[in-house]
This record gives structure tokens, sequence and C-alpha cells, in this order.
């Protein structure tokens, strides 16, 4: 049965590993162990067992905006409904919040686009974004990626 948690400092090797193939791939931004402690508190985590099998973040940028990042989830758990579970666990908290919107950017648009996102363009995304997380993309400043948003 799989249960979604929220990381404990315990948890950072295990979530290092889990996303190592995905950092290599240039599919998700490295994160040191420093950074992903101080924001431990936006990331979820998916178990099978005591197995991490996935996680992803919330991260804050405004009173009224949201983005989903981080996500990843073991190949041999994608397509059994775990990334889903992560991303509306994430759209759950941000309810709570009371937070209006909550975008991503990702390489799977479809993914996010069956669970009520739409895409944006990307330069209605918050210049911090830029500048503090895809600057230090390997494949910034050519960006595949499609920004989508989940208005709640």
């Amino acid at each position: 049965m799989i249960e979604y948690k929220k990381a404990r400092l315990k948890d950072i090797a295990s979530m290092q590993i889990l996303v190592r193939p995905e950092i290599e791939n240039g599919v998700i931004l490295p994160r040191s162990d420093d950074e992903i402690a101080t924001n431990i508190r936006s990331y979820t985590l998916a178990f099978d067992d005591d197995r991490l099998i996935g996680y992803s973040a919330l991260h804050i940028h405004a009173a009224n905006l949201a983005e989903v990042r981080s996500l990843i989830v073991d190949g041999s758990y994608r397509g059994k409904g775990v990334g889903s579970g992560l991303v509306n666990a994430l759209l759950a908290q941000a309810r709570e919040l009371e937070i209006a919107q909550v975008f991503t950017l990702t390489y799977r648009s479809e993914f996010f686009k069956n669970l009520g996102f739409e895409e944006i363009s990307k330069e209605k995304l918050p210049a911090q974004k830029i500048w503090a997380d895809c600057i230090k993309c390997k494949h910034f400043p050519v960006c595949n990626e499609i920004a989508l948003i989940h208005n709640l």
C-alpha cells in the first residue's frame, strides 16, 4: 500500500539516491543536501512499505502562487498513480494554505494536464523562478520545459 508522508531530515540521503538518474539526464535540477534540509517541510514522499518510491515539493513563491517541483517516481512505479497521488497531495496542501494558483515546469505536460493544469507561457512565471532555479540548469537558456498552471 502506498503511503504519502511529509519528509524528514533522515530521508534526504534516500531522496538524493532516487533522484540521481534524473539529475544526470538533465530532467530535474540538482539540489544540495543543505538546500533540501532548508526546504524539508515542502517535500511530500511516497513510500511502499518502508521503501521511498517518489517525492515532490510544494514551493511557495508568493501568498497566491506556489510551484510543484522536483517530482520524481521510481521507474518501476511509474504509471501506477504514485505521481498523481503526490501532485494531488501537494494541491491539497495548497488549498489548505489558500494559495490561488500552482504552476509547474515539466517535460511531461500531458501528465499535468490530466490533473487539471493548463499550459501557459513561461513569460508568465515569476522572474525569481528563472534566476533562482532555471539558471542552474544545464539546458539554460534553451529550455524545452512546458509551463502549466492549476487554478484552485
